[in-house]
């Protein structure tokens, strides 16, 4: 089991109100739930809310785009180096009622083409909710087997969430915190760690976690850098990347590691006792999660991980299997996105981690639009660690917005606002007009 309690630290936390050491973290490797669902005060987040009369009279998707400057395009570490980063897109969906209100989402640009998103909410979703009253977004939201139709659906629900926020003149973070007060200080940790075609690591990867030490981020994540076929990495090469990084940043800034799936169980076990040396926060999707031996993988590295921490599971969209995983105890760490997952479902899936005494960290590597509902889940829930922010060159995270998402010394601060308490700016499509194709695209090598 892990060593410090969650709840101790977030009052230590609170308390020290600046650099937070985390590792190592964690009562959370219980297999026994925590709190029981009676013993929580409401729930559901709509429990006890008054129901208005309002009904939803228009459904618009607007699809936004900023082409990355070309020094900045990075290169995905999971697949072959032939491909670029070189453009970041946001869907924005906006639900008009009868009422006056009208509520913001952002479906995930991960979930399929973001033309396809906007089609099917257009084409299938539009109707079927027309006239409708948003506070039944469960009997109205079919979310799906598939990412193009649940992300559909996280953009509209969202909205639903926003409008009875306003509806009823609270955030949609207090509607969240069924059994809790909110934590309207996010602490938040940069998350990138990337290479782009002249990268030399680990000179690059060192001077990019300064930076993000300097601006006051409670950790830094970081992927595998070059795609490992291609430039015959070994885990003991690696291995050496990761002491001097820590030697730089020094012993108190936390470190994770995001894998990507890329490893097999033997190199992530030789990964191990190096991670544990190094005091890493945890490993993030170190395996592949699906396969008949993906849960036994995950149980194998948990023992050989007794202090860091693994998660995983973050476009996972079926409940019982987030129960099976934390039932077994396969991961410490849930990552849900309420771009993907949408925010309902998000709530129970974090709800359920926190019954079997297990964090969450909102996967967020987007724009603005994920940004302020991940937020809001993280703000409403008692067993959060810390929030992923993405920190690539992307206006698209607060330019779409009048009044941006505040973020200062390692924290992001949520105002007390009705809804999600944001608003996009005037003709957003203007100033970032969409540029169709894939955002990951075949680059021009020299």
């Amino acid at each position: 089991m892990k060593k410090i309690n969650r709840r101790n630290f977030l009052g230590s936390a609170a308390a020290m109100g600046g650099t937070v050491t985390l590792w190592p973290l964690g009562g959370c490797r219980s297999n026994r739930p925590g709190k029981s669902i009676q013993e929580q005060t409401r729930p559901h987040p709509l429990a006890g809310v008054s129901r208005e009369n309002i009904r939803i009279s228009d459904v618009r998707v607007t699809l936004l785009s900023y082409e990355t400057p070309p020094e900045e395009r990075w290169i995905p570490s999971w697949v072959p180096p032939v491909y670029e980063w070189w453009k970041n897109d946001s869907i924005l969906v906006e639900v008009f009622t009868d009422q006056g209100i009208t509520g913001i989402g952002g479906a995930s640009m991960y979930g399929s083409r973001v033309e396809d998103t906007k089609r099917y909410i257009e084409d299938v979703i539009q109707p079927s909710i027309l006239g409708q009253n948003p506070f039944d977004m469960e009997l109205l939201a079919y979310c799906g087997p598939d990412n193009r139709r649940r992300a559909s659906w996280a953009g509209v629900v969202a909205a639903f969430w926003d409008i009875i926020g306003k509806a009823t003149g609270q955030p949609v973070y207090r509607m969240l915190a069924t059994g809790n007060e909110p934590q309207t200080r996010i602490p938040v940790y940069a998350s990138l760690g990337e290479v782009y075609p002249d990268s030399v690591w680990p000179r690059d990867l060192i001077e990019e976690a300064l930076r993000h030490k300097e601006k006051g981020f409670k950790g830094f994540k970081f992927r595998p850098g070059w795609y490992w076929p291609s430039v015959n990495m070994t885990v003991e090469k690696f291995s050496g990347y990761l002491e001097k990084l820590r030697e730089a940043v020094g012993p108190d800034f936390n470190l994770i590691f995001e894998a990507n799936g890329i490893l097999s169980l033997e190199q992530a076990l030789k990964l191990a006792p190096v991670l544990e040396e190094l005091k890493f926060l945890w490993i993030e999707a170190p395996m592949r999660n699906v396969g008949d031996d993906a849960m036994d993988n995950f149980l194998t590295l948990q023992q050989a991980l007794p202090n860091v921490m693994v998660s995983g599971l973050e476009k996972e969209m079926r409940k019982h299997k987030i129960m099976d995983w934390l039932a077994a105890g396969a991961i410490d760490i849930v990552q849900p996105d309420c771009s993907i997952a949408g925010i309902t479902e998000s709530w129970y899936y974090v709800r359920t981690a926190n019954l079997w005494n297990r964090l969450f960290c909102p996967h967020n590597y987007q724009g603005g639009l994920t940004t302020m509902q991940n937020a809001h889940l993280a703000a409403g829930n008692p067993n959060l660690l810390l929030m992923e922010i993405y920190e690539n060159v992307n206006p698209l995270k607060d330019e779409i917005f009048k009044d941006p998402l505040v973020m200062k010394d390692g924290y992001m601060q949520l105002s007390d606002k009705p809804g999600f308490g944001l608003e996009v700016i005037d003709e957003p499509a203007k100033k970032f007009p969409y540029i169709p194709g894939h955002y990951q695209r075949r680059r021009t090598q020299s």
